[in-house]
């Protein structure tokens, strides 16, 4: 079964063997069900699956359960009779506990590598999304980003983006003539929503080393995928940031990966736990962004999963997108879960040897109901199936074996050390300086002159000779910081045309090009 991931099964009324096929698996997917009904196993054998067939995986841990793929399953363990039992339920007879190769990693950087991105990279529409801005802010944000793209100034962390931020509402008068109105309301606003995100531990998620795409597509000495492990459990309190930080790497992805086409199996699974959290309170344009990668990222050698309770959560035109389904149990308890569990059944293929709807209530935990896509990538008929139980140990492991984990990793030291080289703070500060350093001097010369005239006249008067008013006198300068750097960069503008940074379809930065 080299060329499959094996699912389950089970015997009576269950299905025959239920497996997904690698060259479809970049059709993208869908695990669904209610709470405590089994998602987080299904996630946990698909995640070996995929690294035992060569390909890398990228997961976030909401619970904090899934560090355990590190470490193989036990003997000891409350569940091994039920676990025996169900893989010769299901004939699965090759089952045995075994580790997987993964790397942790966390935003926070203390359950795993730090993974960060840059403010630039990032960019302002996902920014904006992160930020909850309105529209008018939006449009500030967009201007700051603009000037920073053209004038070559790096944005690296937040405190980059604030300085940037400041200079742009001392100079909006002079911006407002080329970009549109900057108001300080919504500077301030902006100013204020980045001190919220600091105060959520966000700063720790912008800066460099930034994440190299390569590190989360590696594999092991022995050929097996690596998996990815996110810990979210902590990130989780604060929701947007996860699901932003989710859809800029999944941006990342699908504006840095060469065209493959339909590959034998996926260059990288990406597994999008929460998936509700993504769509919850955003905009019509941002959603039809993510179908749009959704549709294009599989020609890339992209699989990307959906994890939710329940699938209404994903928006119809991405739903229809997700090809291979593992569909656990939904409650029915209102109108409005009998509706969504009706919605659910029809988006299947049915089977005449039972009503979906019903099965799709009746699983038990473990259990599901699944389609898969099979040859020419037609959906399968909709089965009962018994989930396999995982080789890796189910639930986490202990603080010192993640830090063992952590320590004995390939990029081990690689991202622990944040680098703060010249970036838009220090470029905006030294040109500051300097432009207060000509002011100061501009204002010497000035006095100087203003003296030279007033001991020319005194000359002049003892002489008797009459003294006009002097029309080239200037009046005394008096710049604030602000104007001071306005003066220096504004003029600088008016040449920049052309040498704006090309972005792509969510904003965000194209490295290297």
């Amino acid at each position: 079964m080299g060329d499959r991931i094996f699912i389950g099964g089970g015997g009576d009324v269950y299905a025959d063997p239920q497996a997904l096929l690698l060259k479809y698996a970049n059709r993208h997917g869908l695990v669904a069900g209610a709470t405590g009904t089994g998602k987080t196993v299904t996630l946990q054998i698909l995640a070996e699956g995929f690294s035992n067939a060569g390909v890398p995986v990228f997961l976030s841990d909401v619970k904090g359960d899934l560090s355990g793929l590190a470490e193989a399953g036990s003997e000891s363990f409350k569940l091994h009779d039920a676990f025996m039992k169900r893989a010769a339920t299901i004939r699965f007879d090759d089952y045995a506990y075994g580790g997987f190769p993964v790397t942790f990693w966390d935003l926070f950087g203390k359950q795993g590598h730090p993974i960060r991105t840059t403010v630039s990279e990032m960019g302002p529409l996902l920014i904006a999304r992160l930020l909850e801005l309105t529209e008018a802010q939006e449009g500030v944000l967009n201007i700051a980003f603009r000037v920073a793209d053209e004038q070559g100034l790096p944005l690296l962390d937040l405190k980059d983006l604030q300085a940037l931020l400041v200079w742009v509402g001392e100079n909006g008068k002079t911006l407002g003539l080329r970009y549109g109105n900057v108001s300080n309301a919504s500077v301030g606003a902006i100013q204020r929503r980045l001190l919220v995100l600091e105060n959520q531990g966000g700063a720790e998620l912008f800066g460099e080393p930034a994440l190299a795409l390569s590190d989360i597509m590696a594999t092991a000495q022995d050929g097996r995928g690596r998996i990815n492990i996110l810990a979210a459990d902590t990130l989780m309190g604060a929701p947007r940031l996860y699901a932003t930080f989710l859809l800029w790497l999944l941006s990342e992805l699908f504006e840095e990966l060469p065209e493959v086409g339909d590959p034998d199996k996926p260059k990288l699974v990406f597994f999008f736990d929460e998936a509700h959290l993504l769509f919850d309170g955003a905009p019509k344009p941002l959603v039809e962004k993510v179908e749009q990668v959704a549709r294009l990222i599989r020609s890339k050698g992209v699989g990307v999963f959906f994890i939710t309770q329940n699938p209404d959560d994903i928006p119809e035109d991405i739903l229809g997108q997700l090809g291979n389904r593992v569909q656990h149990a939904l409650r029915a308890f209102t109108a409005r879960d009998r509706r969504a569990l009706r919605q659910a059944a029809e988006t299947y293929r049915s089977n005449p040897k039972f009503d979906t709807s019903d099965a799709i209530r009746d699983v038990g935990v473990g259990e599901a109901v699944t389609s898969m896509l099979e040859n020419k990538g037609v959906p399968g008929v909709v089965e009962r199936t018994l989930i396999r139980p995982p080789s890796s140990q189910l639930g986490p492991i202990s603080t010192e074996t993640r830090q063992s984990h952590i320590d004995t990793s390939p990029i081990a030291g690689k991202y622990e050390a944040k680098n703060d080289r010249v970036s838009a703070y220090e470029v905006l500060q030294q040109r500051a300086e300097e432009a207060a350093q000509a002011a100061e001097e501009a204002e010497r010369r000035e006095e100087e002159a203003e003296m030279a005239e007033r001991e020319y006249r005194a000359g002049r008067r003892y002489s008797g000779n009459r003294v006009g008013r002097s029309t080239s006198r200037k009046t005394r300068a008096d710049q604030s910081w602000g104007e001071a750097i306005g003066n220096a960069v504004v003029k600088e503008l008016s040449g920049t045309t052309g040498r704006r940074i090309v972005r792509g379809i969510f904003g965000t930065l194209f490295k290297g090009r």
